[in-house]
């Protein structure tokens, strides 16, 4: 299993590095190419949503991208450390006819959070006081990383 680190401050111009990292990445692990937008659109998402918390609540503190692939996944996961209130939401149930929470029972901040959904294959969310994390994957052929 290969892992790529990146860690970036909470600037809007490095979500576009962010994703073109791992479109790159994504395309080298094996991720059909139908599914490369996908992997950009989402990791530029979260990656926007990390920022936006940054610049509100922690500006000095990086935001943490890591881009692996394992066992025929490629994976990344954004950690912000902007203080989240939102642990114990379920975020298994988001409703697309709903994506801001506006009815009762469903995600109240979540329109980011529901356009990742729709664009990984597999999507958990970790929200804590420390801050938030996104695991995202799809499908790579397995073999993973082949070096340069």
């Amino acid at each position: 299993m290969a892992t790529v680190e990146l860690t970036f401050s909470a600037l809007p111009a490095h979500v576009r590095t962010a994703r073109l990292l791992a479109t790159a990445i994504a395309r080298r692990t094996g991720v059909e190419e139908s599914l490369l937008d996908e992997v950009r659109l989402a990791v530029g998402e979260a990656c926007s949503r990390a920022v936006e918390a940054h610049r509100l609540h922690c500006p000095g503190e990086p935001i943490r991208i890591e881009l692996c692939d394992d066992s025929g996944r490629f994976e990344v996961i954004v950690t912000d450390s902007a203080p989240s209130d939102e642990q114990g939401r379920d975020y298994t149930s988001l409703r697309f006819d709903d994506p801001l929470g506006q009815l009762p029972g469903t995600l109240m901040s979540g329109f980011g959070i529901a356009v990742i959904v729709g664009l990984a294959d597999d999507v958990e969310v970790f929200p804590s006081q420390k801050g938030m994390r996104i695991r995202m994957s799809w499908p790579a052929a397995a073999g993973g990383l082949s070096p340069v």
